[in-house]
């Protein structure tokens, strides 16, 4: 059995354990400032949206373009009199965006280019993206996204309660958040490929956490009926037994992302691939990363509000307490019955049958006047 294999087996069983919930406040901490950060980004950058959402014309060149991406760039800010986005492609062609511009400008700055990249206008592809239509496609987003936020906690408080429909939400958000955050820091551009990267995400984050709720909510039936664990100490327990399922599960579906991300946008330089892998590659970082520290915890400390588990709470730290206490006495007795060991070799024995073994085991060994 390999190491990880051995160490989740030993996790599951409860021979180690880390304790996430006892130092929430940590990663309570953590997630704040990396929120606040995105949120900062988000702010002072802004989305770097796509001609999709804005409108305007792709310009796409030949095969085998000797002309450089920031030659090319030159030419379409000179054309266009703005700044302009330009991606070499896998097969060497070049992606040339420039929006907010109509038919009319597009026309022109298509003659312009070709002239300048020394083409044929014909072979110069052109497509023309209306603002109308990137206006839809974020309208039904919001709606997707919307939707799918209330069908989660619908389905969550049913199948298990309220606190955890929260939970789930709140690590949904987070998840979004940091997500969007980052696309702004890196200045990658939001296209529909992004838009479908953060729907997936919501799935995979939501799966991480649904685990870790299901093997809560089994150990947690007729919890105050003992007072061994809280509720707090049973919610880290269902953390540490799937947090190797939870490892393995984001790594193996990190890896194709990440060769989609840094392969197949870096070195091949497909624009599509880096739109949808960078969402895919960090919100499957951060729906892992919520689902153990954040979701959990948060459900610990809603439920620790409860009357209940209050009063469940009281009892388990008023036994540890008592157990604690009894310990010394009994180490006292246990050191005095090691301490005196002869005096009950030194008694006398008194008449009856139960002392004879007793005092016959005095005179084992002494030589007989017989021997003599």
């Amino acid at each position: 059995m390999s190491k990880l294999g051995n160490l989740g087996s030993r996790l599951h069983r409860g021979e180690i354990s880390y304790d996430f919930i006892g130092k929430r406040k940590i990663w309570y901490g953590i997630s704040i400032l990396i929120t606040i950060t995105a949120i900062v980004g988000l702010a002072v950058r802004g989305l770097n949206m796509g001609i999709e959402f804005q409108g305007g014309a792709v310009f796409t060149t030949p095969t085998k373009m000797s002309t450089s991406v920031a030659k090319a760039e030159e030419y379409a800010d000179n054309a266009s009199g703005q700044q302009a986005v330009v991606q070499k492609l896998g097969n060497g062609s070049l992606r040339i965006q420039i929006a907010g511009i109509d038919t009319d400008q597009s026309d022109r700055i298509k003659q312009e280019l070709a002239k300048d990249l020394n083409l044929d206008p014909d072979k110069l592809a052109a497509d023309l993206v209306g603002p109308s239509w990137g206006e839809q496609i974020a309208n039904k987003a919001w709606e997707g996204l919307a939707i799918f936020m209330v069908l989660v906690v619908i389905y969550l408080a049913i199948a298990f309660e309220w606190r955890m429909a929260i939970a789930a939400l709140v690590a949904l958000i987070h998840d979004i958040t940091i997500t969007t955050g980052i696309y702004a820091l890196v200045g990658f551009e939001v296209t529909p490929g992004t838009v479908i990267g953060l729907l997936t995400i919501l799935g995979y984050s939501l799966y991480d956490t649904v685990v870790v709720f299901d093997s809560l909510k089994e150990q947690t039936k007729d919890i105050t009926k003992q007072t061994r664990f809280t509720y707090s100490d049973i919610a880290n327990r269902s953390i540490n037994g799937t947090l190797v399922r939870s490892i393995n599960t984001t790594v193996v579906a990190l890896l194709p992302v990440a060769g989609l991300l840094f392969i197949g946008g870096g070195f091949l330089g497909a624009g599509t691939l880096n739109d949808i892998s960078l969402s895919l590659f960090v919100g499957l970082a951060a729906g892992a990363y919520s689902s153990i520290f954040i979701a959990t915890p948060l459900v610990a400390d809603l439920k620790e509000r409860e009357p209940a588990m209050k009063a469940l709470r009281k009892r388990v730290l008023a036994k540890r307490a008592q157990a604690t206490v009894g310990e010394e006495p009994a180490e006292a007795r246990t050191a005095g019955d090691d301490a005196d060991p002869a005096d009950d070799d030194a008694a006398p024995a008194v008449v009856g049958p139960r002392n004879q073994p007793a005092s016959r085991g005095r005179g084992r060994g002494r030589p007989s006047g017989k021997r003599r």
